[in-house]
């Protein structure tokens, strides 16, 4: 069984719950799809953490810290893009320390193909940072791009924060449409697996999947939301606002 999770966004709260959740069924591995930083108050222990998972892919946040690439961010992710930078070059830690975060953010590959499985942070076309809303679902030529793009029959990716499933006749379904296990269409399928630290989906419950062969699941795992708005508000680059949109699932 395999744990696929994304877009953790320094939620330490967040992460830890999902993964004391995995931990109560057989999963062999866990694999995470990007965004381990931004926005959230604890980067370096998130980042961490994903030491337990069997690779990580680099997300838009990632790539933000790199060469000015928070200049692509809204005002708020790009001060906590900054913020973040200057956590992982604390002088509260050893320069060993950090270089080893920084080493672990420019080993993570763009994409990963496992058999008839593509991981992606965003999507098969633009791993990274290609967003593939539900509302994308009427641009028929658009969505036909997406899906000639890829080999293999399943795509997994996170980034829009919005769980659910997009089938081949261009459909979107939300993860509230599926009841525990069921099993994965036959034919090509885009699985958005939402959100550990930051759903955006009017819930505040932190979003990962489960895959066992064919099928899979979307675990909704509560967590200290509280706690989390907390460290943020005592973070002055980190703006109010992604703290009460933990709340709310926003």
């Amino acid at each position: 069984m395999l744990a696929i999770i994304s877009d953790l966004h320094s939620n330490l709260e967040a992460l830890t719950a999902v993964l004391e959740d995995s931990a109560a069924f057989t999963v062999q591995r866990t694999v995470c799809l990007g965004d381990v930083i931004g926005y959230g108050p604890n980067p370096r222990e998130t980042l961490e953490l994903t030491d337990r998972c069997d690779f990580v892919l680099m997300g838009n946040h990632e790539q933000g810290l790199q060469d000015d690439g928070a200049m692509k961010f809204n005002e708020r992710a790009r001060n906590a893009l900054e913020w973040t930078r200057s956590e992982l070059n604390s002088k509260a830690h050893t320069r060993e320390s950090n270089r080893a975060l920084w080493d672990r953010i420019e080993r993570m590959p763009h994409s990963r193909q496992e058999g008839d499985l593509l991981f992606v942070h965003a999507s098969p076309r633009a791993p990274i940072e290609e967003y593939i809303l539900p509302k994308d679902t009427l641009n028929l030529e658009e969505m036909a791009s997406i899906f000639r793009s890829f080999d293999g029959r399943v795509a997994f990716g996170g980034h829009t924060h919005v769980p659910g499933v997009i089938r081949e006749g261009y459909t979107f379904a939300h993860q509230s449409d599926f009841d525990g296990w069921f099993a994965l269409p036959a034919e090509k399928t885009l699985v958005n697996v939402g959100s550990v630290g930051q759903p955006r989906d009017g819930q505040n419950t932190a979003c990962y999947v489960l895959l066992d062969g064919d099928r899979m699941q979307f675990r909704r795992v509560v967590y200290d939301f509280r706690t989390t708005m907390k460290k943020i508000r005592s973070v002055s680059k980190l703006d109010e606002f992604l703290a009460r949109r933990l709340q709310v699932g926003q």
